[in-house]
């Protein structure tokens, strides 16, 4: 196992569509087409087709009467979610022990779902953490609302690296720097306008790839697997925080899942992003 993977996968309710989403869900298959060997802790409902994931992809799936189920609206002010049903807590007692043994492992919670105590069931591993679903709660009428990450204390000594981007943080840019002086490695996703990389807690910019949007859904979390996998690659933030650009970039060309990058794929692209930018 190179990757552990942990987060409700989503039906999408989209435009009138309905389709496979979530963090844990982009995120696995991103790194499963990337050549990895992957493991994925869920929990779905029927309404979940876990027959389609991939051949290879290794699954615990939590018995659930109910999928994560969430409806995508977007208005003046920006993207409005509601939580229509919801699968059941991922919590460490559900972990296969050979998969504490893994070199990787991401936290994608959507739903305030993951246990934090989870980020610590790992032995060696260089964990990144997806906190969106952490600083989410259930409102009126299932609409989606922030909330503060109380429980960041006991998630951050324990990660290699965090991901998160502007739109979920409401706290605003101060309280990402305040995480990122915390962990080794820290990014703010910006959607078209690239990202902010923070080494040590130090801020860098990250130019975006260029990109022809088709849909953005997916993005971010695509953005923080390639950096994680990448950065254990070639242990180089700005080799990784390229990939991330390019995966990123890659995703929103297509809808769903159609843009994620085989290895070649990627290589060849940051290549071109390299030669851009003037290496």
């Amino acid at each position: 196992m190179d990757l552990v993977v942990i987060g409700h996968v989503t039906m999408d309710r989209v435009a009138g569509a309905s389709r496979p989403g979530g963090g844990a869900y982009y995120a696995a298959l991103a790194a499963h087409r990337l050549g990895l060997e992957v493991g994925l802790l869920t929990s779905a409902g029927p309404e979940f087709p876990l027959g389609d994931l991939p051949a290879g992809l290794a699954l615990v799936d939590v018995p659930s009467p109910y999928t994560t189920i969430f409806e995508h609206a977007r208005g003046p002010a920006g993207r409005r979610l509601r939580l229509a049903g919801r699968a059941v807590d991922l919590e460490s007692s559900q972990l296969p022990s050979a998969w504490c043994r893994a070199p990787l492992a991401l936290l994608a919670p959507v739903a305030n779902e993951v246990d934090p105590a989870l980020a610590a069931s790992f032995l060696d591993a260089s964990i990144c953490a997806l906190p969106q679903g952490w600083m989410r709660q259930r409102g009126r009428d299932g609409v989606v609302e922030p909330q503060p990450w109380t429980d960041a204390d006991d998630v951050l000594p324990h990660l290699q690296m965090l991901v998160t981007s502007d739109e979920d943080v409401v706290a605003g840019p101060e309280i990402v720097l305040e995480w990122a002086q915390r962990v080794p490695l820290a990014a703010l996703t910006l959607a078209g306008r690239g990202a902010t990389l923070y080494v040590n807690g130090e801020p860098y910019h990250v130019a975006p790839d260029a990109a022809r949007e088709v849909d953005e859904t997916g993005a971010g979390d695509i953005f923080a697997t390639a950096l994680l996998i990448e950065y254990q690659r070639h242990a180089d933030p700005w080799e990784a925080a390229a990939a991330a650009a390019c995966a990123g970039a890659a995703a929103v060309e297509a809808a769903g899942v159609d843009g994620l990058l085989d290895r070649a794929g990627l290589d060849a692209r940051v290549a071109a992003y390299r030669r851009r930018r003037g290496g």
